[in-house]
């Protein structure tokens, strides 16, 4: 049986609204896929007789598989905000690839196809039409995501020392709020920033700069929601010399400033 993930998603901005409109499940991959895939998630809505839904996400380093019936695409790191408008009924299954766990299906750096979407058969050879009816078609999570796993088996590459090396970086990151400057990772790494520079992008899709922003920016969007609102002290946190530059990074990446999200919440 699939594990399903307890912890709330990160990155998705206005998450309470947005559960009205849309559900969304999360699950663990078994053992043998740990190392490339983080987890895959199930969102499924149903809007028939309703105005559509615009949902906006500050996207991890990952890129990401999804399934949906006609429209499977293999998307890249979203470097900006990523935003889907959910309309009538729908379902997608998504596999979320560990950052760096998508290299080794791919073998080209994955920067070549940050902020792009490509075709599903660009990387795996398969009968795609018969894929989605035979993931897609099952009213249980549970077989969708055994389904998803059979396919994922079929093509299962060699581990990657690298990749599973860059992707330790990568989750420190996300762990360690300390770290807030690339010289921070070169330290922690032992690499020049150079080297990350040319492994984040192999591997990851981004830079290492990026990355650390996107991660502090989950931060001060989990603040928030939680009632935080004293801006000098939450650009402080985050690294920010003043919390002009804080702001216009969030209201640059979001579209709103600190205080209309908030606001909007």
């Amino acid at each position: 049986m699939a594990n399903s993930k307890k912890e709330p998603p990160r990155g998705v901005l206005n998450r309470e609204k947005g559960s009205v409109n849309f559900g969304v499940s999360r699950y663990h991959p078994s053992p043998a896929l740990e190392n490339f895939i983080e987890h895959f998630w199930i969102v499924r809505w149903d809007l028939r007789g309703k105005e559509p839904y615009r949902q906006d996400v500050l996207s991890h380093p990952s890129v990401h598989l999804v399934f949906e019936k006609d429209s499977t695409r293999i998307w890249g790191v979203v470097t900006g905000k990523f935003t889907r408008v959910l309309k009538e009924k729908g379902q997608v299954l998504g596999v979320k690839f560990q950052p760096s766990g998508f290299y080794p299906f791919f073998n080209k750096p994955v920067a070549s196809i940050s902020d792009k979407q490509i075709p599903f058969q660009k990387v795996f050879d398969e009968d795609i039409e018969f894929l989605e009816k035979n993931i897609l078609s099952h009213e249980e999570d549970e077989m969708m995501v055994k389904k998803a796993e059979e396919f994922l088996h079929r093509h299962l590459p060699d581990r990657d020392p690298r990749a599973e090396e860059v992707a330790q970086i990568v989750k420190h990151i996300m762990e360690e709020s300390s770290i807030l400057k690339v010289d921070d990772l070169a330290d922690y790494s032992g690499h020049s920033k150079r080297t990350l520079q040319r492994l984040f992008r192999t591997y990851v899709g981004a830079t290492p700069k990026w990355v650390i922003q996107r991660y502090r920016l989950h931060e001060a969007a989990e603040k928030m929601a939680a009632g935080t609102d004293n801006w000098p002290a939450l650009a402080a946190d985050l690294g920010y010399f003043d919390q002009a530059h804080f702001i216009r990074d969030f209201k640059g990446i979001v579209g709103q400033t600190p205080a209309e999200y908030v606001k909007n919440l």
